[in-house]
């Protein structure tokens, strides 16, 4: 809903500018700016970088630290803002651009995959950043998480503490 939400709001931003856009080039209309209309893309041309001054490469940063920091979803807030933070001033354009693509996932579907629980596509897998964040939090998982509490890969970790009671009381699914 965020990833189409952005797009309109690009949309609308295009069409109430005062640039000419051919008729003929409905490309343009529908180029993402930071790859919100295509989550996978391998497309990076789409991305202004600019990291040819200070204040250009502080706003850059401070933007970046904001997204990764204000998700919506907790967890992934603290996990990303921490590590971006920790990371961001040593990336490379190159760096800034898997970390975009990265920002741009959808939080449901990069927490599963962050932790496992689903198997990520191609294009995620092979992101740099993202193979950093996954061995981040597979790390954590398995260091601060006894054994007998973890879930086989590919099953979610999340479990409610009264799953198990079953009867007249127990709940119908979850810990309700």
């Amino acid at each position: 809903m965020l990833s189409l939400r952005r797009s309109l709001i690009s949309v609308c931003k295009i069409l109430n500018s005062n640039s000419s856009i051919a008729a003929t080039s409905p490309q343009a209309l529908f180029k993402p700016q930071y790859c919100w209309v295509s989550r996978f893309s391998s497309n990076t041309q789409s991305l202004d970088i600019d990291l040819s001054n200070e204040e250009s490469k502080r706003q850059l940063c401070n933007r970046l630290i904001y997204r990764s920091k204000q998700r919506g979803f907790w967890e992934l807030d603290l996990v990303l803002g921490k590590w971006v933070e920790e990371h961001i001033h040593s990336m490379d354009e190159n760096g800034i651009k898997a970390l975009v693509h990265v920002l741009d996932l959808e939080n449901p579907d990069l927490w599963k995959w962050l932790t496992a629980q689903e198997q990520p596509p191609e294009a995620v897998e092979i992101n740099p950043v993202f193979t950093a964040l996954h061995d981040k939090v597979m790390n954590n998982l398995n260091s601060h998480s006894a054994p007998e509490t973890q879930a086989t890969p590919g099953q979610s970790w999340v479990r409610g503490w009264d799953d198990i009671k079953k009867g007249r009381d127990g709940p119908i699914a979850g810990n309700q």
